[in-house]
C-alpha cells in the first residue's frame, strides 16, 4: 500500500492543529544575528554572523543595542532599523532579554526564528520557555530551540556557532537530522562526511519549545531534497510518542530513530539536559518495532541505516548472498548476519557449478562457493562480476553484500562501478565493504556514483543489509 502524509510542501501541521511555514527558516535571503558582541570577537553570535556573511549566500544583519560596527558592517540596533524583511532572526542574547527580542521580530514581520540562547526549562526556567511559545503560538511565528545550534543546510544557511574551521560538513544529499543535541548532530555530521554520506538539512531543536519531531517529520515527508528522515529523540511531552508514531508510519519516507534515555540514568541525564521526559523506553522501542520504524541502537547503526535507505526504498526478506575475496571475511560476515537475524542460505549445487563453470582457471578449482562464496585473493574482476551475475539472478536471495579487498592484486579501480551496474540491471539491492583510505578512494566512489552503500566495516555492511529488512512498508 502506497504511504502518503497529508502536510503541504510548505507547511507543517503540529498535534494542536497549527500552520508553520518553514520556507523562510531553511530557505532564508535575509538574516538577522541578534545579539552580536561589540567587544568580544569570538562571541557566539558574532561566529554565525561572520559565517554567514563570508559563506552563504544570503544578505545577513548584525543587530546589539548600542549600534556601531561589525567585522566592517554596520550594526544595527534593533531588527526593525533593518531596511530590509528579515526571513531568519538568529537569536542569541541572554534569557532575560529573549521574550522582548523574540517580540521585536514578530513586530518586524520576520518569517522565524532560531533560538540559539539558554537559561530556559534546562535549568528550571519553564516559565519563561512557556511565554516564548504561547507569544508564537498567538502569532503563527515558528522557532526553533531554545538551547539549540538551530539549522544547518548545505550551501544555504548554517545558524551553528561553530567555527568554520572547525566545521566537518558533509555534501549535499538526501538525509535530514533532526536531533535534540547539538552535539550528537554535530558528531552524526561528521560522521557522514567522513563517509560520503549527503545531507539535505540538520536541525538542532534542544528544548524544542514549540517546533517540535512531529513538525518537522511532516514537513520533511513532503520537502522533495529529502529521501530519509533521522531523528535523536531525548523525550516526548505526554501523548506526543504515539503522535509521532503515527506519523512516521503514515511516511512515504524510511523514518530512522535513535532513542537516549533507555536506562534510568539515561531518563536523569536526559532531563538535565533539555528537560525532557523520557518515558518508557521499551514499550517505545516495541512500538517502533511494530510500525516498521527503523530504530538504531547507537551511532554505527544509525549512520549506516541513513546511508542504505538513501540508496534503497524497497524493504527486503533478508536473505543474504555474500561474496568476498577472503574466506575470513566471508566468515565473519556471516556470524554477524546470524546475530543480527539476517539469514545466508546455501546456494543449489547445481548453481555452484554454473558459477564455477564461468569462474577464470586460476580460481576455478579453489573457489569456496556455498554461500559465502570465497574467489580468494588470485580473483580478478571478471571472477567478482560473474559471481554476482549468478547471485542476483537468484530469486531466493534478495540482497548482496560485496566484501572487497583492494590489495588483491587483479582488483581494479573499476570494480566497485562495474558491480554496481550488474546489481542494478537485476533490481536487486548490492551492499558494499571496502576499507575507507585514500588509497580506495577511486573504488569506493566507483559504487557511490551508482547509488551503491559502502560501509568501511563488515558490521556496518551488515547493518545496512539489516535496516532493509527492518524498513516495512504499511
Amino acid at each position: 500500500m502506497e504511504k502518503t502524509c497529508s502536510a503541504s510542501n510548505d507547511v507543517s501541521l503540529t498535534s494542536k492543529g497549527e500552520a508553520w511555514d518553514f520556507r523562510r527558516l531553511f530557505q532564508p535571503r535575509t538574516v538577522a544575528v541578534i545579539g552580536v558582541s561589540l567587544e568580544r570577537d569570538r562571541h557566539p553570535a558574532n561566529v554565525i554572523f561572520n559565517k554567514i556573511n563570508l559563506r552563504y549566500p544570503v544578505d545577513v544583519f548584525p543587530v546589539n543595542p548600542r549600534g556601531g560596527d561589525l567585522f566592517g558592517q554596520k550594526v544595527y540596533t534593533g531588527i526593525e532599523a533593518i531596511p530590509h524583511s528579515v526571513d531568519l532572526a538568529i537569536i542569541a542574547v541572554r534569557a532575560e532579554y529573549s521574550l522582548d527580542t523574540l517580540r521585536a521580530c514578530i513586530d518586524a514581520g520576520a518569517g522565524g526564528a532560531t533560538i540559539i540562547s539558554g537559561g530556559f526549562a534546562e535549568v528550571g526556567r519553564l516559565d519563561l520557555q512557556e511565554e516564548l511559545a504561547q507569544l508564537a503560538r498567538k502569532h503563527r511565528f515558528p522557532f526553533i530551540g531554545p538551547n539549540c545550534l538551530g539549522i544547518y543546510v548545505p550551501g544555504r544557511i548554517d545558524t551553528f556557532f561553530i567555527p568554520s574551521e572547525r566545521m566537518i560538513r558533509p555534501e549535499v544529499g538526501k538525509v535530514a537530522l533532526v536531533s535534540q543535541s547539538g552535539g550528537v548532530l554535530v558528531d552524526q555530521m561528521t560522521k557522514f562526511a567522513e563517509l560520503g554520506i549527503g545531507l539535505s538539512v540538520g536541525v538542532s531543536i534542544g528544548n524544542k519549545a514549540l517546533v517540535r519531531e512531529l513538525d518537522l517529520l511532516k514537513y520533511l515527508a513532503q520537502d522533495p531534497e529529502t529521501r530519509v528522515i533521522a531523528f535523536y529523540i531525548e523525550g516526548f511531552a505526554p501523548g506526543e510518542g504515539r503522535e509521532f508514531v503515527t506519523a512516521a508510519r503514515g511516511c512515504a519516507k524510511p523514518v530512522i530513530v535513535l532513542k537516549a534515555g533507555k536506562t534510568r540514568e539515561g531518563m536523569r541525564a536526559v532531563s538535565s539536559h533539555t528537560a525532557s521526559m523520557a518515558g518508557d523506553y521499551a514499550v517505545f522501542s516495541a512500538v517502533l518495532a511494530q510500525h516498521g520504524i527503523v530504530e538504531a541502537a547507537n551511532e554505527l547503526e544509525l549512520v549506516s541505516f541513513c546511508e542504505v535507505l538513501s540508496c534503497y526504498q524497497e524493504s527486503i526478506d533478508g536473505r543474504v548472498g555474500i561474496i568476498s575475496g577472503s574466506g575470513g571475511h566471508g566468515a565473519l560476515a556471516v556470524d554477524i548476519c546470524g546475530r543480527r537475524g539476517l539469514s545466508v542460505p546455501v546456494i543449489d549445487p547445481r548453481k555452484q557449478a554454473e558459477i564455477r563453470a564461468d569462474l577464470s582457471p586460476s580460481v576455478q578449482s579453489i573457489a569456496s562457493l556455498g554461500n559465502p562464496i570465497d574467489l580468494t585473493g588470485s580473483a580478478t574482476d571478471s571472477d567478482f562480476l560473474e559471481a554476482a551475475e549468478h547471485l542476483s539472478r537468484i530469486p531466493e536471495l534478495d540482497c548482496i553484500i560485496m566484501l572487497l579487498l583492494p590489495y588483491s592484486p587483479e582488483i581494479t579501480s573499476d570494480i566497485g562501478a562495474r558491480l554496481s551496474r550488474v546489481c542494478k540491471r537485476y533490481d536487486k539491492p548490492l551492499v558494499a565493504y571496502v576499507p575507507h583510505v585514500d588509497r580506495y578512494r577511486m573504488l569506493i566512489e566507483g559504487f557511490e556514483f551508482n547509488g551503491v552503500p559502502v560501509s568501511p566495516s563488515i558490521k556496518g555492511a551488515v547493518l545496512m543489509v539489516e535496516a532493509l529488512r527492518r524498513s516495512q512498508p504499511c
